[in-house]
């Protein structure tokens, strides 16, 4: 949803509705604010908010009078409070800090300078669509008691807390549920100072993976032999509010870093790096809980084509796209990986290898109702070929890929825009 009185976007309306239908963005102009605020109260979407700073000047016509005389925070103060916005503003209007100020204290998601092409600006808007979807789970392993926070508020941040009572045991809770974070209070660490080396020393230790002391009091000399010890960090556990604060920050840090090592840049997905870890603890989790898994290899059909006839920046728009549908039909505990070019691989997690067919051929059916614009007038669909494994029948990271890898070549070879296995053989086999 954009409010904007006057195009400062370059170059026109039309131009930017071009290329957000490449992305199947749809934007409704607004040319009101109180007709903006109106359909921002409305929506329950997964939506966008852009106004123009110069809108909420103009655009104002039930204010009468008054709207000349508004200041810009009473202005700000009639968009809903439960939402974020991206603002857009001029080089002079972005040269004032308290300005700035204003906008990041008033629900700002991002701002942007104008003029800005409409190529990028779709581009920007992608990037922040994928930055708002659900932030990755954040585990926490506490060897110790717990501190008194509110964990129902800490699960509704993303953030799981398991906590571990043995610290001659703790490396092995560690390996089996791979936590972002491990706390040890300070009487644990007491008790058995080696535990926190025992974590370090081992060649498998997750590198962005930090360890925190948790300490009552003023203790320096205890903190001092914990950090030359090995751990990444002490913080006070008196005020478990406090505390809690300190740690989401954290996670917040840990994301940001996974996101940098683990993610693929263009699309936000998971890249190799990123899957090759996850699912591995995700088949550790399905080993322990006695869960079926199912692994598919995703590959764009005749995408060379693609590239060769409209080129690579047209070919960025299809896997771009391809990777919102997949996304979209995600449940808890899957995971999604463009495993590099135009092929992606997903996880459904406690899923069977026929109920892995269905989900993926409905993903299929999905990716080949998009249309793609390739010219005015000239619309075209696209398709992807896929293949699947399932666990326990394969039982590490690697086979399951190998698996699907050679379903996803037969798939290739019987016509593509298919899953193998067909779901016959799946009978039969099954």
């Amino acid at each position: 949803m954009f409010l904007s009185h006057s195009f400062f976007i370059k170059d026109n309306q039309a131009e930017l509705l071009l290329h957000a239908h490449k992305y199947d963005f749809h934007i409704r102009f607004f040319h009101e604010l109180s007709e903006f605020v109106d359909a921002v109260e409305r929506d329950h979407g997964d939506s966008l908010y852009l106004i123009d700073l110069d809108a909420l000047y103009n655009m104002q016509s039930d204010m009468h009078a008054k709207r000349k005389t508004l200041l810009l925070g009473e202005l700000l103060q009639r968009l809903p409070a439960d939402h974020r916005y991206v603002y857009l503003q001029s080089v002079r209007q972005g040269s004032r800090f308290i300005l700035q100020q204003r906008l990041v204290d008033s629900n700002c998601l991002a701002f942007a300078e104008k003029p800005i092409a409409n190529d990028v600006l779709v581009d920007k808007l992608f990037n922040l669509f994928v930055q708002q979807k659900r932030a990755d789970l954040v585990r926490v392993a506490m060897l110790g008691a717990p501190p008194g926070w509110d964990e129902a508020a800490l699960l509704a941040q993303r953030m799981e807390i398991l906590y571990h009572t043995d610290p001659q045991t703790l490396h092995l809770r560690v390996k089996e549920s791979q936590p972002d974070i491990v706390l040890i209070t300070d009487v644990e660490f007491e008790r058995t100072e080696a535990v926190v080396r025992v974590l370090k020393r081992n060649i498998e230790a997750d590198p962005v993976r930090e360890i925190i002391l948790l300490q009552r009091g003023t203790d320096p000399a205890l903190a001092r032999r914990a950090l030359d010890s090995g751990f990444d960090a002490q913080f006070d556990m008196d005020d478990p509010d406090l505390l809690a604060r300190r740690l989401l920050n954290r996670a917040d840090k840990i994301r940001i870093s996974r996101d940098l090592i683990g993610k693929d840049r263009a699309t936000g997905l998971l890249n190799k790096v990123g899957l090759q870890q996850k699912a591995q603890a995700l088949i550790c989790r399905a080993a322990l809980e006695g869960k079926p898994l199912c692994l598919g290899v995703i590959d764009i059909d005749k995408f060379k084509t693609i590239n060769d006839t409209w080129g690579h920046y047209f070919g960025d728009i299809v896997i771009k796209r391809l990777s919102l549908t997949l996304a979209a039909r995600l449940e808890e505990g899957d995971l999604l990986s463009r495993f590099g070019g135009e092929e992606f691989v997903v996880v459904f997690w406690d899923c069977t290898l026929e109920q892995g067919w269905r989900r993926l051929d409905a993903m299929r059916a999905a990716f080949g109702a998009n249309p793609f614009e390739v010219a005015p007038g000239d619309v075209r669909h696209f398709s992807f070929s896929g293949g699947l494994a399932a666990y326990p029948a394969y039982r590490s990271e690697n086979e399951l890929f190998l698996r699907a890898d050679a379903m996803l070549y037969e798939a290739k070879e019987g016509g593509r825009n298919q899953i193998r296995p067909l779901p016959q053989r799946i009978a039969q086999t099954g």
